[in-house]
C-alpha cells in the first residue's frame, strides 16, 4: 500500500541584505558561496545540477537544482524522506525557492520559500516547527558575509559540546565566559578580536578582525530529555585560515567541553 503525501507544509520569509543581485546570487547559488554562511556546500551551478550539504561527519543532505535563472531565481529539491530516515516513497521532495530582487540604496530583498507534503504525522510539524528557529539565524551570517567578505572563499572551524540546561542558560552562560557583551561592542574572544554584530536568541555573531578576519556564531539549541548543544561555529576568509583552525579548534573543543554549567 502506498503512502499518501498529501498534507501541505510551508516556510515563507524575507531577508533584505547589503549587495547587488550578482553578489548576492554568488552567496546563495554556489558551493563556495553558500559554504561561507551556512553550511559546506557542493553545488553544480545549472539545472539539473546535484547540490549536497554536509551537515556533520556523517550527516547530509542531497539534492538537485530544478530551477535556474541567474541571478533572479533558484530553487532545489532535497530527498526529505532520505534525510529524516524515512522510506524513499513517505514524503514529497523538501523544494527550497530562493527569489533575488534589487532595491535602491545598494540591498537585496531575498524571499525563501520552503514546501513539501507529509503524512500529516506529529513529527512532520515538529520537523516544519523547528525549520525556521533553525534556519533562519543563517541569513543573519550571510547579511555580515555580503557585507565584509563578499566573494570570498571561507575555511570553517566548527566545535560543539553537550551540557545539562535548556539553550537559552547555556548561551547566557557562555555569552558571560567569553566577555561578549552588547552590540557594537569590541571584545577578545580567545586570542581573537572582534565586534559583536548580533545578539539573538539563539545565537551572537562576532565579526572577527585578527589574527584572522571573518564571522564567529556562537549558538545553542536543544537536544532533549533536559540537554543542549552550545558550539562555535568561525566562517574564516584568509591565506591563513587553515593554519590557524588547526591550531585554535582542539582548543575550543576542550574548553566548550570543560565549561561550568550553573546546576
Amino acid at each position: 500500500m502506498s503512502t499518501t503525501t498529501n498534507v501541505p507544509y510551508r516556510l515563507e520569509f524575507t531577508v533584505e541584505v547589503p549587495g547587488t543581485p550578482e553578489q548576492v546570487w554568488q552567496a546563495i547559488a554556489t558551493g563556495q558561496g553558500i559554504s561561507a554562511w551556512f553550511t559546506p556546500t557542493e553545488l553544480e551551478e545549472r539545472e539539473g545540477g546535484a547540490l549536497h550539504f554536509q551537515m556533520g561527519p556523517d550527516m547530509g543532505s542531497d539534492g538537485r537544482v530544478t530551477g535556474w535563472d541567474p541571478p533572479r531565481r533558484l530553487v532545489f529539491e532535497e530527498d526529505w524522506a532520505a534525510l529524516m530516515g524515512k522510506e524513499p516513497d513517505a514524503l514529497s521532495p523538501l523544494t527550497s525557492e530562493f527569489v533575488v530582487e534589487a532595491q535602491s540604496g545598494g540591498t537585496c530583498v531575498v524571499r525563501v520559500t520552503s514546501s513539501g507534503f507529509g503524512t500529516g504525522a506529529e513529527w512532520e510539524s515538529e520537523f516544519w516547527d523547528t525549520m525556521g528557529p533553525n534556519w533562519i539565524p543563517f541569513f543573519d551570517n550571510l547579511r555580515l558575509y555580503l557585507a565584509h567578505f563578499t566573494g570570498q572563499e571561507a575555511t570553517l572551524l566548527e566545535a560543539a559540546a553537550s551540557h545539562p540546561g535548556d539553550p537559552q542558560s547555556l548561551l547566557s552562560t557562555v555569552r558571560a565566559a567569553l566577555g561578549l557583551g552588547e552590540e557594537g561592542s569590541e571584545v577578545e574572544v580567545r586570542g581573537a578580536t572582534g565586534t559583536v554584530e548580533r545578539n539573538a536568541q539563539s545565537q551572537t555573531l562576532v565579526r572577527l578582525t585578527a589574527p584572522v578576519p571573518g564571522i564567529l556564531n556562537v549558538f545553542a539549541y536543544a537536544e532533549g530529555e533536559g540537554k543542549s548543544t552550545v558550539g562555535v561555529r568561525a566562517y574564516l576568509f584568509s591565506a591563513d585560515a587553515a593554519d590557524y583552525v588547526r591550531r585554535a579548534e582542539p582548543g575550543w573543543q576542550a574548553w566548550l567541553q570543560e565549561l561550568s554549567v550553573p546546576a
